[in-house]
């Protein structure tokens, strides 16, 4: 058996110490960063590779508070930025690749960096999983969309398509019938794996219609989606369906994979946290998307994350009384 090799070899890295090390960009991550920030700790962010988180990826967020209008979701990720660095807090464009969790110390590497932290809030979210079809990417934000509670209100009077069986799908096609003029639901079999109720729902709905046995193979428009070509799984029959939008459902993955081994996770992948934000790990805290299968709301992110933030801060807080009482 080969040698294990040692974690993240200091030798190599930069050493950095911190009180909290917060991970991830989006709503929670930045929200963190404000409570931590105000608190005087003058936590270190790390970004990752999505500025602003997925969030960032929606052109109008209208249902968060404060915004009568709807905000830009880059513009809502920048403000939130500004807030935290206003508070002092140091934001790094920076992904840690590797964690170590498992003596005592909380140490996190990046590429050319160590750090030890005395909490770690982990916000790094979730990913929706995509089709992996020609189009799929660069309709992105122009009609293709990964969410109908944020998007749908832009397909009012329109005609749409949601991809996907189980209850994702069916929830946010009841929630788009609200808007779009039709809801058409593909599916690649020929029965939903989604709840009874929602099933009776969606059937019983007049602006549901429903394409079985079906998977989307492209996504076609002109500066935004006009088409979607679609297969049949059992006669290879192919057809080009015209449309407006193409809402994608088929499951989220939370993005957790450094943490595999070091954190529990649930039955679906997601960090498992107490109702205070407490990972099975003393001093690391989850909050957003990555601990969140249900909502996956900016409002719930950032509140969430915020919730992270201050029991970070009452966990460095006992900490030091209990060191002050030795």
């Amino acid at each position: 058996m080969a040698e294990k090799t040692e974690y993240c070899p200091t030798d190599e890295k930069e050493i950095v110490k911190t009180d909290v090390l917060i991970l991830g960009s989006g709503p929670a991550g930045l929200s963190a960063a404000i409570y931590v920030a105000r608190a005087e700790l003058k936590p270190i962010l790390l970004t990752g590779t999505d500025l602003g988180g997925q969030a960032a990826t929606t052109d109008m967020i209208e249902n968060y508070p404060g915004f009568p209008e709807g905000v830009g979701g880059i513009e809502l990720g920048q403000l939130f930025q500004q807030q935290a660095e206003r508070f002092g807090a140091q934001i790094i464009y920076d992904m840690v690749t590797e964690v170590d969790f498992s003596n005592g110390e909380l140490k996190l590497c990046t590429g050319d960096k160590q750090y030890i932290a005395e909490a770690v809030v982990i916000s790094t979210g979730a990913s929706p999983n995509h089709l992996k079809v020609p189009g799929e990417k660069e309709f992105t934000g122009k009609g293709v969309s990964y969410c109908g509670t944020c998007d749908g209100w832009f397909f009012r009077g329109k005609d749409v398509v949601v991809v996907g069986g189980g209850d994702s799908a069916l929830e946010e096609s009841l929630f788009l019938t609200r808007f779009a003029n039709t809801v058409t639901i593909i599916h690649r079999r020929d029965e939903l794996r989604a709840g009874k109720l929602l099933q009776k729902r969606a059937f019983t709905n007049e602006k549901i219609k429903f394409i079985w046995d079906t998977v989307v193979t492209e996504i076609l428009g002109e500066g935004v989606v006009k088409q979607v070509k679609t297969k049949n799984v059992n006669s290879g029959e192919e057809n080009l369906l015209d449309t407006d939008g193409v809402f994608i459902f088929i499951g989220h993955k939370p993005n957790v994979d450094i943490f595999h081994g070091q954190l529990e996770l649930d039955e679906m992948g997601y960090i498992k946290t107490d109702r205070f934000m407490r990972t099975n790990i003393p001093g690391v805290f989850a909050g957003g998307e990555v601990a969140d299968p249900r909502y996956r709301q900016v409002v719930t992110s950032a509140g969430m994350g915020a919730a992270a933030a201050i029991e970070s801060v009452r966990y460095l807080e006992d900490k030091e009384t209990d060191k002050g009482n030795e």
